[in-house]
């Protein structure tokens, strides 16, 4: 292997999990970013975090952490005693292959 290349085998890679939510309004939304992300950018594992409109109304977030432990236990401390009744986020996770950050 070239000096500088890195195995995947080396460091555990991080994931990426994509939580959409219907019926979520950019109130409330805001709201919840505003109210989070502090603790977000504090947490173990957290790499980055951003967030966008859906089509038909709610939002997706999108974020990476170092691994699925690291987000599902922000999630459940964090996100989930948090979200307004009758929003539920379906959540989903994928390994990555590479992070590059700047």
């Amino acid at each position: 292997m070239p000096m500088g290349e890195r195995s995947f085998e080396e460091f555990p890679m991080p994931i990426l999990m994509t939580g959409e939510a219907q019926g979520l309004t950019a109130e409330t939304y805001l709201h919840m970013f505003n109210l989070l992300a502090l603790a977000m950018k504090a947490a173990p594992g957290f790499v980055l975090d951003t967030a966008h409109p859906l089509e038909g109304g709610g939002f997706r977030v999108v974020e990476v952490w170092r691994s699925k432990e690291d987000s599902d236990r922000f999630f459940a401390t964090q996100v989930a005693p948090n979200l307004v009744p009758g929003v539920r986020p379906k959540r989903h996770t994928q390994a990555l292959s590479s992070l590059l950050a700047g």
